[in-house]
């Protein structure tokens, strides 16, 4: 998805990050490369990719993140960081930012009910995130990049909370009178979750 690396430059950018040294982009996207990370460092996290519901994949198979795969696949990387493997990161983030499709989506099979924010959104939180921004259905990649930089700008330079941020960002759109921009489905698949105290 090409508007993901875009997306995640601009958020760099705006927080001061070195991209170079901070992003995982493309080929180096991988479950190994971001294993490999002391995760625990980082405040905030942002993954920009697809996202996958239970059982998107076949029958049985648990909610998670598409990443790049590799050359040769292996039982640790596969490209695809299951909910079961997130659960087993090592996190001390203040903000996970799911910036993909249905990562608000339960961990039981597709059709069945189930809780409220399980899934990918508790995996996450028990690794260590205390707060996360998540989606409810399928997103937009060129409308969640403005929604996700301008996000971060008001974070960042009015020093906004992040639910403050997320609602400034979702009115900025609306108010844009661009329709490829102001339409809900583009932007009101997201919601912030907890509050990071």
């Amino acid at each position: 998805m090409p508007d993901t690396a875009d997306e995640l430059m601009a958020i760099a950018e705006v927080l001061g990050t070195d991209r170079h040294q901070a992003l995982l982009l493309r080929e180096k996207a991988t479950e190994t490369e971001l294993k490999r990370r002391q995760l625990a460092q980082y405040n905030i996290l942002s993954f920009a990719t697809h996202g996958v519901l239970a059982g998107e994949l076949g029958k049985g198979i648990e909610p998670g993140l598409i990443l790049s795969p590799p050359k040769q696949a292996t039982e640790e990387d596969d490209g695809f960081l299951s909910l079961s493997e997130i659960a087993q990161l090592k996190l001390n983030a203040d903000w996970v930012v799911l910036s993909a499709c249905n990562t608000a989506g339960s961990e039981g099979d597709e059709g069945m009910a189930s809780e409220g924010f399980t899934g990918l959104a508790k995996s996450f939180i028990y690794a260590g995130a205390k707060a996360l921004l998540v989606s409810h259905w399928s997103v937009s990649s060129a409308a969640t990049v403005e929604l996700m930089s301008t996000m971060f700008r008001s974070f960042k330079e009015q020093q906004l909370p992040r639910a403050e941020a997320h609602r400034q960002a979702m009115l900025a759109m609306i108010d844009s009178g661009d329709p490829l921009l102001s339409h809900p489905s583009l932007w009101a698949p997201f919601v912030v979750v907890g509050d990071g105290g």
